[in-house]
């Protein structure tokens, strides 16, 4: 026995030092509403210029429910764009198979929302009587049965894996110039807001985490909401800032790209980080290279031989995204990539210290395609430089 106590010991001691248990209830699983920054059924409005990162989305709202983004139809008719977005728009009278795709995205948006404010045994009940301006917040489950009132900035302390979840059966109401702060690692992406009534970030304000509202969400002029907003009436945003990061949805690791059309994960969570400043006004740079692919890729754990013999071209600039020239089924079985709807990596990230080019999956998956292994360019900036992807291998991200 004196021969197993000290490894047993040792073991314990390095359990204690090398492991971290995230704190915070489980994480709300946004399913495929974690594909957009703004997911709302009635309507989405800008007052311009406003700047959204991420994919916007209505549905069953058609896309003249959209205003003030100035859009222009893309050639698929499967989605829209506007220089205030880094991503597309949607509505659910677009061609195919947007409609589908948006269905399933708001019934995930109204499982997460269920999910996130019926959570039982909180740890706080009625914090300050829901006037909670100068409080620091760490993890946990919070409920209130009215309102919630933001007169004076609050501060999340937390580690990088740590989760909250606030329940609030009233409104949500951020002062004007109130900043919510993060400290300690805390990330955006693992706040939920759960609110019965409107949610109101006032001007110049900086909010923080995803908002998920049983009715509508305003952001106000020149704010800041670092966080996704999923609406079950209408998002109105004024001259605002949508920086989404994501929240959980069901995939495995990964790295974080951005991406125009669809976002695979980090840590399983989908993520649309954005670069540190975002500019409403697109950037560009020409593409010159073509690339045919020259072998299949090996998929690594968790993913799957998806396609073969793919054919893309780009379909835009800033935040590119491929058009397929090959039929769906061509693409991806297994991951129901949209036709004309793949999008390319975000430069900004490299999946595997290769300068990734990657295509990415309108469900839940990225499908990487041989050019991962020698694409040489474009990662630096907004826009690649490979505009064409031949031939192609690849694989797609799929549960284990």
């Amino acid at each position: 026995m004196s021969t197993i106590r000290p490894n047993l010991a040792v073991f314990v001691l390095f359990a204690l030092v090398g492991f971290t248990v995230a704190a915070g209830p489980a994480p709300v699983l946004l399913g495929t509403a974690a594909n957009f920054a703004i997911l709302a059924k009635t309507g989405v409005s800008s007052v311009p210029n406003s700047a959204v990162t991420g994919n916007v989305g209505v549905s069953p709202a058609t896309i003249t429910s959209v205003t003030g983004f100035s859009l222009v139809q893309d050639v698929s008719k499967q989605f829209w764009t506007s220089t205030q977005v880094h991503g597309d728009l949607m509505g659910s009278t677009d061609a195919l198979p947007t409609p589908g795709l948006l269905t399933v995205a708001v019934l995930d948006m109204q499982t997460a929302y269920t999910d996130a404010s019926n959570r039982p045994m909180p740890n706080f009940v009625g914090l300050k009587a829901g006037l909670i301006g100068g409080s620091v917040l760490v993890p946990g489950l919070y409920k209130w049965t009215t309102g919630v009132t933001i007169s004076t900035g609050i501060t999340l302390s937390g580690g990088p894996a740590d989760t909250w979840i606030f329940q609030i059966a009233g409104t949500l109401v951020q002062a004007a110039n109130v900043k919510i702060t993060l400290i300690g690692g805390a990330q955006s992406k693992n706040i939920i807001w759960a609110v019965a009534g409107t949610v109101t970030v006032g001007t110049n304000g900086v909010f923080q985490g995803n908002i998920l509202a049983k009715t509508n969400v305003v952001i106000a002029t020149n704010a800041i909401d670092n966080g996704c907003i999923y609406a079950q009436t209408a998002v109105t945003l004024q001259k605002a800032t949508v920086l989404c990061s994501g929240g959980v949805v069901v995939l495995p690791p990964t790295s974080s790209p951005v991406v125009s059309s669809t976002v695979p994960p980090t840590s399983a969570s989908a993520s649309i980080t954005p670069p540190a400043s975002v500019s409403s006004t697109p950037t560009t740079t020409t593409a010159t290279t073509t690339y045919s692919a020259k072998c299949t890729p090996t998929a690594p754990p968790c993913y799957t031989v998806a396609f073969q013999n793919l054919n893309a071209s780009i379909h835009g600039d800033d935040y590119l995204s491929y058009i397929l020239t090959d039929t769906v089924e061509e693409c991806i079985d297994f991951c129901s990539c949209r036709p004309g709807g793949c999008g390319f990596a975000n430069p900004y990230y490299d999946n595997n210290a290769k300068n990734t080019t990657m295509l990415t999956c309108a469900y839940y998956a990225g499908c990487h395609t041989a050019a991962d292994a020698t694409n040489f360019g474009g990662q630096s900036e907004p826009d690649g430089s490979v505009s064409t992807v031949s031939n192609s291998s690849g694989y797609c991200l799929v549960a284990c």
